[in-house]
């Protein structure tokens, strides 16, 4: 059966996709308050997932990373939206390869720690793109592809809670979100079907692969691991859904 920690996972990235989705209907700068929450609820509880030490200093860095990434996509150039994404990135590895220095030599798992808190940076920076993907003509007109993209994603998400073995889920998953946003594009949007089935497939993957990857081990055992690990998908999401979009919808 499905644990009681992997439903409080689903529902954790249920609930910041809904997020994103619905203040995507309201304004930039609401979408960009939520996109800056979620980097705060990975970058608490990152470390706690990755039992790593050093765990305060490094979700702060992790958090200010999505952070800065989100509101520097709000206000960049609308051509380059993730224009400072790399900068971005780069500062924060760096801040974290300062505070394993400072932490000085012998220390425990400073390279798992070092890597760990460097993936999770990526992820939260990564949320940009949902900031980056609202700037797009095609979203600013109310086209409906946050809307699309957002029901693949659920469809996805209620697959990972499957109780089946990852060889049966994993290629379900897919199937349903492709399906899902292609069915979904001309019932609730003006989004041509391909580019929805597109999208719909590339989040299915994203989904399904964090699945295999959250339950290796067993799963997280503390509430903040479980919540980031439910939001994390979902941010990491964004910049593929960006480009995506950027590219097939014209």
């Amino acid at each position: 059966m499905t644990s009681v920690k992997t439903w409080i996972v689903a529902v954790a990235a249920a609930a910041v996709l809904c997020a994103v989705v619905g203040a995507s209907y309201l304004s930039l700068p609401a979408l960009t308050a939520v996109v800056c929450v979620a980097a705060v609820v990975i970058g608490i509880g990152w470390p706690v997932l990755l039992e790593v030490p050093a765990k305060k200093t490094l979700a702060v860095v992790i958090s200010l990373a999505g952070i800065a990434t989100a509101v520097l996509a709000s206000v960049a150039p609308a051509g380059m939206p993730l224009l400072w994404m790399a900068v971005v990135i780069a500062l924060g590895v760096m801040a974290v390869f300062l505070i394993q220095l400072i932490r000085g030599t012998g220390q425990p798992h400073r390279l798992e720690s070092t890597f760990g808190a460097s993936a999770g940076l990526v992820l939260t920076s990564l949320g940009a793109g949902w900031v980056a993907a609202e700037r797009l003509s095609a979203n600013t007109a109310n086209t409906g592809m946050m809307l699309v993209t957002g029901i693949s994603m659920l469809v996805a998400i209620a697959a990972c809670l499957l109780p089946w073995p990852d060889r049966i889920v994993a290629p379900l998953g897919v199937l349903l979100a492709t399906l899902a946003g292609t069915l979904a594009a001309p019932l609730f949007s003006n989004v041509p079907m391909f580019p929805a089935a597109v999208v719909g497939a590339v989040v299915g993957i994203i989904l399904v692969c964090f699945r295999r990857l959250i339950l290796a081990d067993g799963g997280p055992t503390r509430l903040p691991a479980m919540l980031a690990a439910g939001a994390a998908p979902v941010m990491s999401a964004g910049s593929l859904v960006y480009f995506l979009e950027r590219m097939l919808l014209r």
